[in-house]
This record gives structure tokens, sequence and C-alpha cells, in this order.
């Protein structure tokens, strides 16, 4: 199989060489990670999110998923609460993972309830 040139092509050097590749977009809009402004276990810091987060950790759930935008059902889906823990990680650019999200709101759901109702409240 052969290849024909252009004739307007053929014998004709480029006039502009390529000297650099193109840079991927992502690294002209870095983002500056920080951390979370209050710890998981700094209940004590708002004491009536303590309270709630205590005592009626759904009503909480509930009231966060409402703040943050979503649908106040949001806590009761599997996944729910996970979704809008990394969401609120990812829209306030917080440091963390996945796996991070998980491990709090499994061993210490009421703390990681709190800390969500805390920074919810500080970010708006």
């Amino acid at each position: 199989m052969q290849f024909e040139m252009h004739d307007n092509v053929k014998g004709k050097a480029m006039s502009y060489p390529v000297t650099s590749q193109p840079q991927c977009a992502s690294s002209c809009y870095q983002t500056q990670l920080s951390d979370w402004h209050t710890g998981l276990t700094d209940c004590c810091n708002d004491m009536p999110v303590c309270l709630c987060g205590t005592f009626a950790p759904l009503c909480l759930a509930c009231r966060i998923s409402d703040d943050f935008g979503e649908c106040c059902c949001a806590p009761y889906l599997p996944g729910g609460l996970h979704s809008i823990r990394t969401g609120m990680r990812e829209r306030y650019h917080i440091q963390g993972s996945v796996g991070h999200d998980w491990a709090a709101l499994t061993f210490c759901l009421p703390c990681a309830l709190c800390q969500m109702a805390r920074e919810l409240k500080i970010r708006q």
C-alpha cells in the first residue's frame, strides 16, 4: 500500500517546526487543597450540633444533606452519606480520600456528621 502526497505539500519544509508538546490543561488550573476546619473529634466546639449528632444523627444527616443542596432523603439511600461527604471534600478542596470518608462514617458516624455540619456552617 502506498501513500500519495499532495502536490502542495510535496518537497516543502514546514515553516514552523514543533519544538515542544502541548501540556495538559489540568496543570494550569491547580487548586490548593485544604484541611477540614475542625477535626473529627472536635465535637464540643459546637454543642447544639454535638447534641443533635449524638441523640438524633439521622435528623442531623438530613439537615446536612439539605444544607449541601441535596435531597433531605439522600442519607437514607445506600451510600448517600458517603457521597455527600466525598462531594463536600471535592467542592471545598479538602484533602482526603473515599477510603477516609468511608472509615469516618463507618467507625465514627456521629463525629463525622458533626464535622460535616460544622464545615458547612463555617463555609456558608
